[in-house]
């Protein structure tokens, strides 16, 4: 057997080569030089013998044209070079987002994960693995940070989260910056396609790459990448302490007759403020209404209603979710889907 490089053998470490031998996986690969890395790196190190499939899902987002088309048959080339099965999922993601009201960016995001499941329950696959690097960890926390976030969000991108009842999504090169990334494509002369929408400044996020991250390295922590990193793991040690609290919370004060959530204020008034709030949280995720919706001010709003609410307090939140207080009591249900955002007002 050929000796790996240092690179594979690192990967190796954060990647259950044996326990993954009789598993079917999913790899999420765009055509850029994370995912084709990722790519690479799990061809090599997966065991010749391995009793599960390995299969590529490629989503076609149905934007940047001929550039997009390019890269989904790059992609399939690549799978036919290495023997490897394909699948393309094609989406007009425009048109998503234009009658769900969102950005292309969320739209996106969700049409694409949506493939994935979808893809992974069809040919059985139990996990689908994306090639998130720390560099992508760093800018999802930093964002979060600069639009305003709690100690939930803090904790940045998940290494593994349901994505559906038998499908896991899985970031295994979490630990990995992206320029060894592209070192390993370069030493084993593997090209990869270069996205240019990643450059538009018009997405936040790109501005965050391009200009906020190098900024913060040159003049105030070359580390800064590494320090984000860390701050995500403490935050997630500390919401592992936190969720516990709320859960336990929302199980002595509310009740869900089925037509509504009841929530008795005077019993979760009586717990520190972030657990009241992530209480809130778990009763949104709970009966899956839109929590990415709900910002600060909502957030606030409603746990101003159940510390010292007025009586008949009334008002609509995002996704259509009424919420109102009677005496001790505060009332939480989905009114119809056209509900306009809370607006400041009682209603």
């Amino acid at each position: 057997m050929q000796k790996m490089s240092p690179f594979l053998e690192r990967v190796v470490e954060v990647w259950p080569v044996g326990g993954w031998a009789g598993r079917t996986v999913l790899l999420a690969v765009s055509g850029g030089a994370d995912s084709v890395a990722l790519l690479r790196t799990v061809a090599a190190i997966r065991p010749s013998d391995a009793a599960g499939r390995l299969v590529i899902g490629h989503f076609h987002h149905g934007l940047r044209g001929e550039a997009a088309d390019a890269d989904a048959k790059f992609v399939a080339a690549l799978a036919e070079r290495l023997g490897i099965e394909c699948r393309v999922g094609h989406a007009d993601v425009a048109a998503l987002a234009a009658q769900q009201g969102d950005g292309l960016e969320a739209a996106a995001r969700a049409g694409r994960y949506e493939f994935f499941r979808d893809a992974a329950e069809s040919i059985g696959a139990r996990y689908v693995v994306t090639a998130h690097t720390a560099d992508d960890q760093a800018e999802t926390i930093l964002h979060r940070i600069v639009r305003g976030t709690g100690l939930r969000g803090l904790r940045g991108m998940a290494r593994a989260r349901a994505l559906g009842p038998a499908v896991s999504l899985l970031r295994p090169l979490l630990e990995f910056r992206r320029a060894e990334l592209r070192e390993y494509l370069e030493a084993i002369g593997q090209a990869f396609r270069e996205d240019t929408s990643n450059a538009d400044r018009r997405y936040t996020r790109n501005r965050l790459r391009h200009d906020l991250l190098p900024l913060l390295a040159e003049q105030f922590n070359a580390n800064v990448v590494e320090a984000l990193a860390r701050l995500g793991q403490i935050a997630c040690q500390a919401q592992a302490v936190v969720e516990p609290l709320a859960e336990a919370a929302v199980g002595t004060s509310v009740r869900d007759d089925g037509a509504c959530v009841i929530v008795d204020c005077e019993i979760l008034a009586g717990c520190p403020p972030y657990v009241v709030r992530e209480a809130l949280t778990s009763i949104w995720r709970r009966q899956g209404w839109p929590v990415q919706a709900m910002g600060q001010r909502e957030w606030d709003l409603v746990a101003e209603l159940i510390v010292r609410g007025a009586e008949d307090a009334r008002h609509v939140l995002p996704g259509g979710v009424h919420v109102s207080r009677a005496r001790r009591l505060l009332r939480l249900e989905r009114g119809p889907a056209t509900a306009e955002r809370h607006s400041g007002k009682n209603s």
